[in-house]
């Protein structure tokens, strides 16, 4: 392997606009996506992907959803073995909401709202996802409001809008070297595909 090209594996539409945004501003090549069926899918597909790795890298993005298990005790649970280092198996601590809002200064703007309604680490919300919805219905962007939040008595905890709204600023305005240094959990994702980066750039293999 000698090149800086992944298969892409995620749960969903906003975690593949994050992916996507991460991995382009490191020069990372997606060579094909798969996913888009939720963590179920994820999970039955992690150790044929964990195979898959020996011959093309493979980035996993999954959410944590519950504090009872951490990311380490998840991704072993989901491979139920050796990890090979081509398989980059990666937990958003709690969901990807919290690396979104890590970029206080940018979904403040987005949402029109003081950045102070937003904490100063973002991984320790428990429920991401409502609290950002909660965010958004204070916001004093009408259309906006109505694209996020849910109507009353909705079957759905989001808007109609709310993945293609989330998806159109990550894609535009994300700062991701501002959300890393509010979320480790993001920071840490950033560093091990740097080291992926490096290493398969230099020697074709990383450990």
């Amino acid at each position: 392997m000698n090149e800086r090209r992944v298969i892409l594996a995620v749960e969903d539409a906003l975690s593949e606009a994050v992916s996507l945004r991460i991995l382009m501003s490191l020069g990372i090549v997606v060579g094909q996506r798969l996913g888009l069926r939720g963590k179920g899918y994820l999970q039955n597909k992690a150790q044929s992907l964990n195979r898959t790795a020996r011959g093309l890298a493979v980035f996993m993005l999954t959410d944590q959803d519950s504090r009872s298990q951490c990311p380490p005790q998840l991704i072993a649970s989901w491979i139920k073995g050796p990890r090979h280092p081509h398989f980059l198996l990666r937990v958003a601590v709690m969901e990807i909401e919290s690396w979104i809002m890590a970029d206080r200064g940018g979904i403040a703007r987005f949402l029109s709202i003081p950045s102070n309604r937003i904490p100063g680490n973002t991984d320790a919300l428990p429920r991401p996802k409502e609290f950002l919805v909660g965010l958004a219905r204070s916001s004093r962007k009408t259309r906006l409001r109505a694209d996020m939040v849910p109507e009353p008595g909705a079957a759905s905890s989001v808007g109609p809008g709310y993945n293609s709204r989330l998806a159109e600023f990550v894609r535009k305005d994300w700062n991701i070297t501002g959300a890393s240094a509010v979320s480790q959990s993001l920071s840490r994702t950033l560093a091990r595909l740097r080291n992926f980066r490096e290493c398969v750039g230099v020697t074709g293999t990383c450990q």
